[in-house]
């Protein structure tokens, strides 16, 4: 199994602003999809629709301010099954996101592109938190035809 691995620094006085913008359906339009639907609470499943396709993801932990867990449920093949964590803490002026995207079987030339898209979408919600703007999808950077 590989995992994805990114993490970047959000000016934040503290990991609430970031935390909400990864558990509510507008939070989480406002940097990854504007296509979002579904419950953020424990439990639930958020649905992400793409041009290209989407995702469905059960929320499996929750811990204000510190973690938050999706397992994928319906997705791409390479994706069912595999889970997206997002740790969080504070560092001075920084809310620091730790982002894992764990359990791919292989790194086929799909991951390489979704760790690329991973990444463009965490500076998106680093954008959102820190100017009230991110840049979800469409109106994301578009690297290839795979969006």
């Amino acid at each position: 199994m590989v995992d994805i691995l990114h993490r970047v620094g959000v000016k934040s006085p503290t990991p609430d602003n970031v935390y909400d913008a990864l558990t509510t359906v507008e939070g989480l339009a406002g940097w990854w999809t504007d296509d979002t639907k579904g419950s953020g609470e424990a439990g639930g499943v958020l649905e992400f629709r793409f041009p290209p396709g989407g995702f469905d993801m059960e929320v499996v932990e929750l811990r204000p301010a510190e973690r938050v867990t999706w397992r994928v449920v319906d997705g791409p093949e390479e994706w069912v099954g595999t889970t997206v964590e997002w740790d969080l803490r504070q560092d001075g002026d920084y809310t620091i996101v730790l982002f894992t995207h764990r359990g791919w079987r292989e790194p086929v030339e799909f991951m390489h592109h979704c760790s690329t898209k991973w990444g463009s979408y965490l500076m998106s919600l680093k954008s959102l938190v820190e100017t009230g703007e991110g840049a979800p999808s469409p109106r994301d950077v578009q690297i290839s035809d795979w969006h």
